[in-house]
């Protein structure tokens, strides 16, 4: 079976891809193969860049499909694992550095918030938690890792409105840290790569841990509390409503 997540490390750099085909659905195996790839980087390499291989899109989130259809099982087991991931990056021990190049739907907007550098490129593109637009609400360890970044009128607006953003509103909003012309990417990832890899690598776990940990035990306290089989099965009938896209 063909993977769907690229792994390589040059010069201590490794370079975790994601290219499932069509648009980076955030299935359970995408997200199991996603974190193997991070187990590799975590034992492999000193800085982490997790970047999208499509064209036009980092992701389209959560499989949709598997909310509609009901299946309790299969939700709690996707929706899990893009919780414990994201958790995990919060924490990852080496720098890591996402790179927005196109749409990044709500668990494509996890990863990218969970990562220490967001860089993205200017373009129609969008990104934020738009689950209430498609008849979901947002979970909330995703509400407490986007409130660790995002500025808290934003936050507001993308959570309880479901409104998207583009890159330079995203920025404003703490979405982003840096946006560049789709020319200039790859010369500000160098950049990025080149500062990260400066700095003293226990210092910054520490300091990472240190800043996070609010955020993390309201995180893990979230994913305790309402990703199990008795509140996933309470909360089923609103997610077999989900509207699925045109």
């Amino acid at each position: 079976m063909a993977t769907a997540v690229s792994f390589e490390v040059n010069d201590g750099v490794a370079q975790i891809g994601l290219d499932d085909g069509k648009v980076n659905v955030m299935s359970t195996r995408m997200l199991t193969e996603i974190g193997a790839a991070f187990d590799r980087a975590e034992a492999e390499a000193e800085v982490v860049v997790l970047r999208s291989a499509r064209p036009g899109i980092f992701s389209a989130g959560f499989d949709l499909k598997v909310f509609a259809s009901g299946d309790a099982a299969g939700s709690l087991e996707m929706v899990r694992a893009g919780a414990e991931l994201a958790l995990r990056l919060m924490s990852f021990p080496h720098p890591t550095i996402g790179v927005m190049e196109g749409h990044a739907f709500p668990m494509g907007t996890f990863l990218l918030l969970a990562c220490d550098v967001r860089l993205g490129v200017r373009g129609p593109h969008r990104m934020g938690l738009n689950e209430v637009a498609i008849g979901i609400a947002p979970p909330s360890f995703a509400i407490e890792l986007a409130r660790s970044r995002v500025h808290p009128a934003w936050l507001s607006r993308t959570a309880t409105l479901g409104e998207m953003y583009e890159p330079e509103e995203a920025l404003t909003a703490g979405f982003l840290d840096r946006v560049v012309t789709p020319d200039a990417i790859d010369s500000a990832l160098a950049e990025t790569i080149v500062a990260l890899r400066a700095i003293h690598k226990p210092s910054h776990a520490t300091a990472k841990q240190r800043l996070r940990q609010p955020a993390m035990d309201a995180m893990r306290a979230a994913i305790d509390r309402e990703l199990t089989m008795a509140a996933y099965t309470a909360s089923s009938r609103a997610r077999s409503a989900v509207t699925m896209p045109v």
